[in-house]
């Protein structure tokens, strides 16, 4: 008999080895490395043929290229994120923690798509008939052309499919799903990848737009879905504190849109509610008369996103001063503090420095700059920032403020919000045109800023 081989493949992004290696030559990660049986000589099901041409070799002037039809899910922010809807024949994988919203999200998808006579089959390999129909009571009232399903055999759940030929599939979750020729337990990287490579077929070949829910360990480490990014077609992550009301739905990939848009849910008792104006409740609650708090504007896509940043300064107790930061990059507030003190002077070497952005957000722009260098200053001076007063504007090493982009989408947003007055670039005069309503503080250096 001939002796069963194993390989090992890295639980973080796949990568195969016939040895166990303690670093993964692929994406630097250390103990990652699981031992899995071979999947040569496996027969993977193969019937369903892809809608790709192949063997043939034209000309890319030759292709004619149609428009894509969408299907609308009636939830706006979801429909954003995807660029506009769900692409027929898409695989799209939604990723988040564990209790994060993912199933709900999906579950009022398929409610608000069945209200619209498409005909939706929700795959479970988690919960029961049961539970999922108790989460569905509070959602709504379902139509009849909502199908369940709770099966984890893929080859099983491959048949319903090529049998009913739904308009959309969800699958809950890829890390319950197995098939028969691969010899490893469910949630392995052989049978997420296989299960990922039948879906694909499938989702290709039938024209059928296919969900796939991926769960995230809690310390960081994806098994599943980190190595099924480059498989399927568009990536979006739930983002958010478990304990908190608040959910940002982040595209990471998308083939046929941005990936720059966002959508903002709040977690309610009737499952996921739309945010329509996040500035509005991100901003809600603001202290009135209060040191190093100042509004600044980041852009998410298209849309201008208004966040309330707060600092402060204290004197420390200690030998060296502590630095803490929360919502934003940790060594960005370092960087900035330190322009401060070599540019303007401010000593900061005795001073603990606490940055927090309040709601929740997570932001990585760099326009939100000139906001935190005005929030530290306020709170070093305890000299009080006015609530109608909004900055933005990244921030260089030289003390320099440089522009950022979509200038006069953010001022035209904060005139909205009722906004009297602006810090903004020196070098975006002339992007701002006919904004009233609005003081304009155009700064070239941070030595300008007066508060």
């Amino acid at each position: 008999m001939p002796k069963d081989k194993t390989v090992y493949f890295c639980s973080s992004c796949g990568y195969e080895s016939a040895k166990w290696m303690g670093q993964c030559p692929g994406c630097k990660e250390w103990n990652t490395f699981k031992e899995a049986p071979s999947d040569k000589g496996s027969k993977v099901r193969t019937s369903i043929k892809r809608g790709i041409e192949s063997g043939a070799i034209v000309s890319v002037s030759s292709i004619e290229t149609k428009k894509e039809e969408r299907i609308k899910t009636n939830i706006s922010e979801l429909d954003r994120v995807l660029g506009g809807g769900i692409v027929w024949g898409s695989l799209t994988l939604i990723g988040g923690d564990p209790g994060i919203g993912k199933s709900t999200l999906l579950l009022q998808v398929c409610k608000s798509l069945a209200d619209s006579n498409y005909e939706v089959l929700y795959v479970s390999g988690e919960e029961s008939k049961e539970q999922i129909k108790l989460r569905a009571d509070r959602i709504g009232k379902f139509k009849d052309n909502v199908r369940l399903y709770c099966e984890t055999n893929l080859d099983d759940i491959a048949q319903v499919i090529e049998e009913k030929k739904p308009d959309v599939v969800v699958i809950d979750s890829i890390q319950t799903m197995y098939m028969d020729e691969v010899q490893s337990a469910p949630g392995s990287v052989s049978q997420v990848r296989e299960a990922t490579a039948l879906l694909m077929k499938l989702a290709k070949g039938l024209g059928v737009s296919i969900f796939i829910v991926g769960h995230v360990t809690k310390d960081g480490n994806v098994a599943g879905p980190k190595m099924l990014e480059h498989m399927v077609d568009t990536v979006l992550y739930f983002e958010g504190e478990r304990h908190d009301s608040y959910r940002v739905l982040r595209g990471v990939k998308n083939r046929f849109g941005s990936t720059n848009e966002i959508g903002v849910f709040e977690m309610c008792n009737s499952g996921l509610s739309e945010v329509g104006n996040p500035s509005e409740v991100l901003l809600s609650g603001r202290p009135t008369d209060a040191s190093g708090c100042v509004v600044s504007c980041s852009m998410e896509g298209t849309r201008p996103i208004f966040i309330e940043i707060q600092a402060l300064v204290t004197p420390t107790n200690f030998g060296i001063p502590r630095r803490q930061s929360t919502g934003v990059d940790y060594n960005r507030v370092n960087l900035l503090m330190a322009v401060l003190e070599k540019k303007i002077g401010l000593p900061f070497g005795n001073c603990d420095a606490y940055v927090n952005v309040t709601g929740g957000m997570k932001v990585s722009e760099p326009a939100v700059d000139m906001g935190l260098v005005i929030a530290i200053m306020s709170s070093f001076h305890n000299k009080v920032v006015s609530e109608d007063t909004v900055a933005f504007g990244e921030v260089g090493l030289s003390g320099e403020v440089r522009n950022v982009s979509q200038v006069e989408a953010r001022v035209k947003e904060a005139v909205k919000l009722g906004f009297k007055k602006c810090y903004l670039p020196a070098s975006a005069k002339k992007s701002v045109k006919d904004v009233k309503d609005i003081e304009l503080i155009y700064v070239e250096n941070i030595r300008d800023i007066r508060l």
